[in-house]
C-alpha cells in the first residue's frame, strides 16, 4: 500500500482517480472491468446479486444501455480492517468496497441502486 498511512492514501489521488477510471471503463468497454473485480467479488445491481468476476462482467456487459450519466457530487472513503476501503459515491448510483491485494486495489463489493427521490 505504500509508505503513507491509509488515511493519507485515501485523501490523496488514489480514490479520486480510481472511481473515475471505473466509470471510464464502464462507458467505453465494460469487458475491461474484469481487472477491477476478483473471483470473490459481489455485485448487487438494483436488487439482483452476482458473485465472481465473470458473472459480474457478464451482467455489466449485457446492460441494454451504452452510457449512463455519472453524477458524482461527492465521494467518501474510509479504511476498514484487512486493508479495505469502503467508498460511497454520492450521485444516486454506487457504493464500493475496495481491497488492496498485492498493491493493487480491487473491488470486492459493488452496490448499484438508482436512488431518485422527490424532495418536494
Amino acid at each position: 500500500m505504500g509508505d503513507k498511512p491509509i488515511w493519507k492514501q485515501i485523501g490523496s489521488n488514489l480514490m479520486w482517480n480510481k472511481i473515475p477510471h471505473y466509470y471510464q471503463l464502464f462507458d467505453n468497454d465494460r469487458t475491461q472491468l474484469g481487472t477491477t473485480y476478483i473471483d470473490i467479488s459481489c455485485l448487487k445491481w438494483a436488487g439482483q446479486q452476482f458473485q465472481g468476476k465473470a458473472p459480474i462482467v457478464e451482467k455489466l456487459s449485457s446492460l441494454p444501455f451504452q452510457k449512463i450519466q455519472h453524477s458524482m457530487t461527492a465521494q467518501d472513503h474510509q479504511p476498514t480492517p484487512h486493508s479495505c476501503i469502503i467508498s460511497t459515491v454520492v450521485g444516486q448510483l454506487k457504493m464500493f468496497l475496495l481491497k488492496n491485494i498485492n498493491n493493487a486495489w480491487v473491488c470486492t463489493n459493488d452496490v448499484f441502486r438508482l436512488a431518485l427521490h422527490n424532495f418536494g
